[in-house]
């Protein structure tokens, strides 16, 4: 246990020894520095530096008179106050490298990749939707087993933040012997679903910028075999264009009807 505190202390930006010395001072309160030494195991000629540093961070604090005293500051001041620093950093640095990707993706050649592996699918899947910013048109003729949430939850953001979102869904499939209800799965998803009868496919279209399509066997009852799906992850804008037109308008013309 205490190598897990240890390490997130280290997070934080403490150096080994400073980890060791504040671990130190929870246990006794409060100390001097040969106190403290001796309890964190930190050398005498290192100690004084290192609770000066620690001083200086905020996690302790230090008194006046001779021989000092240093008292530790509440790991619950301590962690609220740093969690929130490091979440609010990793959210920009998020937010700035998601900017440099896709900037730099819309200026590489447009390749085509093949993804292997349903759970690497799924996960493509989702960040192709992540960085929709008008449109999203998904094709869903078979839906994973345990995938719906993660479809669901990714999909309301993103109509949360104005994406408008059309899903043309078979009512239900079969995968892995497991049968899914597909209409059911999407029951509380803000998008646009409308029932269609579609072959045993998924395609995902964002923007008329980027797609993916998703193959994958069946057998003979016509039970989707995930083990063999294979994602098809196309940036050419025009593909990923005349797929969404040619989607827009079999939409329109059932939706018409």
């Amino acid at each position: 246990m205490e190598n897990k505190m240890l390490k997130s202390l280290k997070i934080f930006g403490l150096s080994e020894y400073e980890a060791n010395s504040y671990l130190a001072l929870n246990y006794i309160i409060s100390g001097n520095a040969s106190e403290i030494s001796q309890k964190a195991s930190v050398p005498r000629s290192r100690i004084y530096d290192v609770l000066g540093s620690l001083h200086q961070k905020g996690f302790i604090e230090k008194g006046e008179g001779k021989p000092i005293e240093y008292r530790v500051i509440p790991p619950k001041e301590i962690f609220k106050k740093r969690k929130t620093k490091i979440i609010k950093e990793l959210n920009e640095s998020e937010l700035e490298l998601n900017r440099i990707y896709e900037d730099q993706l819309s200026k590489t050649p447009a390749p085509v990749w093949l993804i292997h592996g349903y759970e690497k699918i799924i996960k493509k899947e989702l960040e192709i939707i992540s960085r929709a910013r008008r449109t999203l048109n998904i094709r869903l003729g078979f839906m994973f087993k345990d995938e719906g949430e993660e479809l669901k939850e990714k999909i309301n953001k993103m109509v949360k933040k104005g994406v408008e979102v059309n899903i043309m869904a078979s009512p239900y499939c079969f995968v892995d012997n497991h049968q899914i209800n597909i209409l059911d799965e999407l029951k509380q998803s803000y998008a646009n679903v409308s029932k269609f009868s579609l072959p045993f496919a998924k395609m995902i279209v964002r923007d008329g910028r980027e797609m993916i399509h998703i193959f994958t066997k069946f057998d003979k009852k016509k039970n989707v075999i995930s083990s063999t799906a294979i994602g098809v992850w196309n940036q050419y804008e025009d593909i990923a264009k005349t797929y969404d037109e040619r989607f827009m308008v079999q939409w329109s013309k059932k939706n018409r009807d």
